[in-house]
């Protein structure tokens, strides 16, 4: 009995837990909505367009907005070299000072204002020229375009005159130096020359100007005969920091410069600089043996000297083209250092020097310090040599005077 009752309040308890699940439906509450068919997802989908605009990255910068240069391909040489430096043409004023009070002012009297040109004026020009150093064919090369112009009509004033003089001493100097090609390792310079031009001196200033640039040196004190040579040289290596090779006293000169040559070829230096015994150039045993010691620089090197650099004294004036010529004779000179042009008159002797021997001014020396040996530059030269009278100081003048 009491079994059936539990049975019958069982079922009592289930009746009325599904009423309220059913009515608690009615009462509206939510319910998750039936999934979509797949043709509703497709069209409802929102659409996806490739351009979408891209995330954004870093703050653009201010060098962002500057348009750039473009860039040289990593692989292009450069083509054109790098512009050479200017002439110092204050050092060319200076050191041209007492040639331009002993030339062009001279010429100036010459070429007075308002006086009328004729052939007469030749003659004095003529003159001017020889007195001046500039050399017996310089100056009837000089004379014979003055006239050649004067006949043709060409010369009007003495404007035209001066405008004749500098373009034929341009002419005149358009060979000039070139600079010394160091594309040979190791270069060898030989630098010859008579007793007392500075020829010692000036290997020390062109070893310390490569010294500059970055090029290991060696010099060959190949002057055995003048021990106070071999110990200039010395001091000159200490100061550029290089090595000398020297031989004992009156050794034999080719030996030395034998020696220099191979040790720099064993060592990879750029540049040799041998020094030569000063020898007077009217003794022709003497310059028989710089024939000798150019044929030993052949055999050292495999190919004559790369550079034969005479250094004549500017002071010497026309004897300085006498021993150009003989020079010459004995080796292929490639260039011409004329020193000392600070003090002398005679610097017009650089036109007959380039004009008879067609052999470049490579250096002038203008001063005793390093740096006053210049690369020689016709420009500046003329421009130097060729300043207006009107801008001569009185010191120039005095020397025109005297």
């Amino acid at each position: 009995m009491l079994a059936a009752i539990a049975a019958v309040a069982a079922l009592i308890v289930i009746g009325l837990i599904i009423g309220f699940v059913r009515g608690r439906k009615k009462q509206g509450l939510p319910q998750e909505p039936p999934p979509p068919p797949p043709e509703a997802l497709r069209e409802d989908r929102p659409k996806i367009t490739v351009d979408a605009e891209p995330e954004p990255t870093q703050p653009l910068q201010l060098e962002d907005l500057v348009p750039r240069p473009p860039e040289a391909p990593a692989a292009e040489a450069r083509v054109t070299p790098p512009p050479a430096p200017p002439a110092d043409l204050g050092a060319f004023r200076s050191g041209l000072k007492s040639t331009r009070g002993n030339l062009i002012s001279r010429l100036a009297g010459v070429f007075r204002p308002g006086r009328e040109l004729d052939t007469s004026i030749l003659d004095e020009v003529e003159e001017v020229l020889i007195t001046a150093d500039v050399g017996v064919h310089t100056a009837g090369r000089i004379l014979e375009a003055l006239r050649t112009q004067m006949n043709g009509g060409q010369l009007s004033s003495v404007d035209d005159a001066w405008g004749a003089i500098r373009e034929e001493a341009r002419n005149i100097l358009a060979s000039g130096g070139q600079g010394l090609a160091i594309d040979q390792t190791p270069t060898v310079i030989l630098v010859v020359g008579v007793n007392g031009v500075g020829k010692t001196t000036t290997i020390g200033k062109l070893a310390s100007r490569f010294d500059r640039q970055g090029k290991t040196l060696l010099l060959g004190a190949g002057d055995t005969f003048r021990a106070a040579a071999v110990t200039q040289l010395e001091v000159w290596g200490r100061r550029v920091g290089c090595e000398v090779v020297k031989g004992k006293d009156r050794a034999d000169p080719g030996s030395v410069i034998f020696d220099a040559i191979e040790k720099a070829k064993d060592d990879g230096i750029d540049i040799v600089i041998a020094d030569t015994a000063g020898r007077l150039h009217t003794k022709v045993p003497l310059m028989d043996e710089l024939k000798k010691l150019g044929r030993t620089v052949e055999k050292a090197l495999g190919r004559p000297a790369d550079h034969v650099l005479l250094v004549l004294d500017a002071t010497t004036g026309q004897n300085a083209i006498q021993q150009a010529q003989l020079f010459k004779d004995a080796l292929p000179l490639s260039g011409i250092v004329l020193t000392k042009l600070d003090g002398t008159a005679k610097g017009g002797v650089i036109l007959g020097i380039v004009d008879q021997h067609k052999v470049p001014i490579e250096f002038i020396g203008v001063g005793e310090k390093v740096e006053d040996l210049k690369p020689f530059s016709a420009d500046a030269f003329l421009e130097a040599l060729f300043e207006s009278p009107d801008a001569l100081d009185p010191s120039e003048e005095a020397a025109t005077a005297s």
